[in-house]
């Protein structure tokens, strides 16, 4: 009797590549005030706590701005913004201390109760602060005295890998001491940036209230560059123009992940706070859940190589059962691995195709088109096609073939048209499968 794999086998299975690349990585998470005051809390910490217990270092910078905007409130305590950046006067310092003293505790405190009733029951963490980050004041500009808001001035980046090499996990906050033994309040943003280039980590984290950056369709924009993001923002600014207090999650990890990108931090990712499991599924699924910024796009086109074998025979696998594809042995493979070209996705080979030339008649063969079922619903298709016409085209080569039983109107939506077996070049003519009885579809270049 054969048993059918569970959702859960399914998505165990999945994650697997996952839980291996990201073991002993280094993450940075920007944990603002606003994920810290929501009821999905208790569940960010357990999922950290997971990426913890699963060989990754951790590091968490949490914000306190909503937390400070209501103490202030509730104290008549006004504190003016230039810039975007508070004014932290003399009166505002003490009650900026309180409201983040707190949250470093609710943070430590949450961290440090075994996670009873979670996952991650009976597991020990070693939660580390302390004066990593040494500050500066601003000072005054165009007039405007910061009073007690900060800048940084160092990190202790020795000290943050020595815990994190012990297996801690390090918590920093927004206040930071500076060489003078003054406290000053620093946007907390800047410290996930500063500590996530310094540290050369693997990747920096944050929380937003949507589900990462929403487009016009409301649906999550999936990848984005540091240009898309510097075009995000210019148009943020003039939406909020005059409201430099209310600066949103959103915008401040844009900003974050802008400069954390372009100074060498491979990979950023925006999640909700508000949907609980949002950072598992981003990091440990194929398509993840929110918006990643990157350098370069997690998803290329290249040139298969004698390591991509056993994922492409995994890949076409399916297709051979179902007599879609002709059946490819590993020794053929491995002599041919040169004509395919894959679509990479993190290391997952999702398509493929290959390009067998014929100079003599300034033909090519368009063979093995394959696309991972969970990734047809794009145009990887026809990205594959492009790529295959450009590289005939360097080749001299002025018509592309195809021999196909299951995909003929796509391919002639595309451009191509059926001709016989008489139009195929002499040697493919000669293999010619009349019992598998291919159409035959050819587009000129």
């Amino acid at each position: 009797m054969k048993i059918r794999s569970t959702a859960l086998v399914k998505g165990f299975r999945q994650s697997a590549p996952y839980v291996n690349a990201h073991r002993g990585k280094t993450m940075v998470i920007m944990l603002g005030g606003e994920a810290i005051a929501h009821e999905n809390f208790p569940n960010i910490i357990s999922d950290i706590a997971l990426l913890h217990s699963l060989g990754i270092k951790v590091v968490i910078v949490y914000g306190a701005r909503p937390q400070i905007n209501e103490i202030l409130e509730n104290h008549q305590c006004e504190t003016p913004y230039y810039k975007g950046i508070r004014v932290t006067t003399g009166d505002a310092l003490s009650l900026v201390m309180q409201a983040a003293g707190q949250l470093q505790l609710a943070v430590t405190a949450r961290l440090s109760m075994s996670l009873n009733n979670t996952p991650m029951a009976g597991t020990q963490l070693n939660v580390v602060s302390g004066n990593f980050v040494i500050s500066q004041p601003l000072g005054v500009e165009d007039g405007i005295d910061y009073c007690h808001s900060g800048r940084i001035r160092r990190i202790d980046i020795d000290g943050i890998n020595r815990y994190l090499e012990q297996g801690s996990i390090v918590l920093l906050g927004p206040i930071a001491a500076s060489i003078t033994g003054e406290c000053f309040n620093l946007l907390s943003e800047e410290i996930a940036t500063q500590v996530a280039i310094r540290l050369k980590a693997d990747k920096l984290v944050g929380f937003c209230s949507q589900q990462g950056i929403i487009d016009e369709k409301g649906n999550s924009i999936a990848e984005l560059f540091p240009s898309d993001v510097e075009d995000l923002l210019h148009k943020y600014e003039i939406e909020n123009k005059g409201h430099d207090d209310t600066s949103t999650g959103k915008i401040r990890f844009l900003r974050a992940s802008g400069k954390a990108c372009r100074a060498g931090v491979p990979r950023s990712h925006l999640v909700s706070y508000r949907e609980d499991g949002a950072l598992i599924q981003e990091l440990f699924s194929f398509d993840g859940i929110g918006t990643q910024i990157v350098m370069a796009s997690a998803e290329q086109i290249r040139q298969a190589n004698i390591d991509d074998i056993g994922g492409i025979l995994e890949l076409i696998h399916p297709l051979e059962e179902q007599g879609i594809l002709v059946r490819r042995s590993r020794e053929q493979l491995e002599q041919e691995i040169h004509k395919f070209t894959i679509i990479d996705k993190d290391g997952l080979i999702i398509g493929c195709a290959a390009l067998y030339p014929y100079p003599d008649e300034k033909m090519a063969e368009m063979a093995c088109v394959a696309i991972h079922n969970e990734y047809r619903d794009g145009n990887r298709g026809l990205l594959l096609l492009n790529h295959m016409k450009h590289q005939a085209k360097k080749m001299g080569i002025s018509q592309l073939f195809v021999l196909t039983t299951h995909s003929v109107h796509w391919f002639r939506e595309q451009g191509f048209i059926e001709v016989g077996v008489d139009n195929l070049p002499v040697k493919k003519k000669n293999l010619y499968n009349y019992q598998r009885r291919s159409k035959i579809l050819s587009v000129d270049l």
